[in-house]
């Protein structure tokens, strides 16, 4: 299979760098994945897991947003949080959610409370990986 760069970027480090067969991202429009030759896109993330196809094997990583690029010199994401899934506070994402949780309970039916029940399910998601026993 062909390869292309990926670069994996968050605030505290560069959490990958390196030839890569696949990346699947997870976007706010919905999960997709990167092979060599994808059409140029920017994209939004949304709190996940990415998983990175490479030679090594699979890599499982969470994200909590940011931003992915796909261009001529391959993909590069720019994360909030970039850790691997086996390093990952797991608390992290708890604390979120209860402070998610206390928010959406003082809100008023709006836009706005539909955008944090939204983010608030992407959170939970992402718990749910953490803990659960998803074959992904």
């Amino acid at each position: 299979m062909a390869t292309f760069h990926f670069d994996l970027v968050s605030p505290e480090k560069l959490a990958f760098s390196g030839k890569v067969e696949q990346v699947d991202v997870p976007g706010s429009e919905g999960d997709f994945g990167v092979l060599a030759g994808h059409a140029p896109l920017v994209a939004v993330l949304r709190p996940g897991i990415l998983t990175i196809h490479g030679e090594g094997g699979m890599q499982r990583v969470v994200v909590l947003g940011g931003f992915a690029e796909v261009s001529a010199g391959g993909l590069t994401v720019l994360a909030d949080v970039a850790d691997k899934i086996e390093d990952f506070d797991r608390g992290v994402v708890a604390a979120r959610i209860a402070e998610m949780e206390a928010r959406i309970a003082k809100l008023e039916p709006s836009s706005e409370l539909d955008k944090a029940i939204a983010r608030l399910d992407h959170f939970k998601g992402v718990q749910q990986h953490l803990t659960g026993t998803a074959l992904h």
